[in-house]
């Protein structure tokens, strides 16, 4: 009896080994293939214009220069415009935040009367969308075109991020908020003292959601937009890569000896780097905040 269980064991534990290994070799390959084309594109940004037009550029940089980061910082268009993309980013992921938050804790209490009727008027905008032209239409009417209101405003909730936190606050326990009205607290102070001190996990995410779309948003920029100095990165990047705009720098790639395709990669990599460094930061936040918004409610 003893051997039998002891080689049950044994198998039980190769089946273990083997699945471990299966596993790790498995997430090895999907971290190498979703890096290399962001190492890829710095090798290239670092590397000899005349070793990248002959694609000799692959596993590591040659001929190593740091002339297209030179000249992205030289140039004042990229300058401002990525300081116009941290202005959007933060402002907008704050009003986002805010305005969602505040949408969903009257949507998850039960006694708030109307809350069916309300929630079915809501989750409706999200399904029935009403398209490109008479969002443009709206807010054009507004006199919102051109300024920077027209990316903050039009996109201040996201009715799918919305319900994750509505769904995160009915966990809750209810007796905390009863409690906390018997000692004589508002809805106010319930808000602010009790649920979003709780509902840090959910917030969390829902702030990395809400600063990746603001960061890489280009088609808000493209369609209200005419004034180049209120342009956002993406928008720049956009207009070098697929229109292939490099007047503003031919002087800079002349005067550095360096080719189109560092300039882009150096912007496409310049572009995503600040949210590679946020994401560490707010992980510990991310898988419990969408687990838990996903599964109750």
């Amino acid at each position: 009896m003893q051997k039998r269980m002891k080689k049950e064991t044994t198998l039980h534990f190769s089946k273990d080994l083997l699945f471990g290994i299966g596993n790790a070799f498995l997430l090895s390959i999907f971290t190498l293939i979703i890096l290399y084309p962001i190492y890829y594109m710095f090798i290239v940004s670092i590397s000899g214009s005349s070793n990248v037009i002959r694609g000799e550029v692959s596993w590591y940089p040659i001929n190593l220069n740091w002339d297209s980061y030179r000249a992205i910082f030289k140039n004042q268009n990229l300058g401002r415009s990525y300081l116009n993309t941290i202005f959007y980013t933060i402002a907008g992921t704050s009003i986002s935040v805010s305005m969602s938050a505040l949408c969903a804790y009257p949507l998850s209490r039960r006694n708030f009367y109307g809350r069916n009727l309300f929630t079915f008027l809501v989750v409706f905008t999200m399904l029935f969308d009403a398209g490109m032209i008479p969002k443009f239409l709206v807010v054009n009417a507004l006199h919102l075109r051109n300024t920077i209101w027209a990316i903050l405003v039009p996109s201040a909730i996201n009715v799918y991020y919305m319900i994750m936190i509505r769904t995160f606050f009915q966990g809750i326990p209810e007796e905390m908020v009863e409690s906390a009205k018997i000692d004589g607290a508002g809805e106010g102070k319930i808000f602010t003292r009790i649920v979003l001190p709780l509902s840090k996990p959910v917030l969390a995410s829902v702030t990395l959601f809400y600063a990746v779309g603001q960061w890489n948003g280009y088609l808000s920029p493209l369609l209200y937009l005419d004034d180049k100095k209120l342009y956002p990165l993406q928008l720049i990047l956009r207009n070098i890569v697929i229109s292939n705009e490099m007047a503003t720098m031919s002087s800079d790639i002349t005067s550095m000896h360096i080719s189109t395709v560092n300039i882009k990669y150096a912007v496409i990599f310049v572009s995503i780097l600040p949210i590679l460094c946020v994401y560490p930061f707010v992980q510990k936040y991310f898988n419990k905040g969408v687990m838990v918004g996903a599964i109750k409610g």
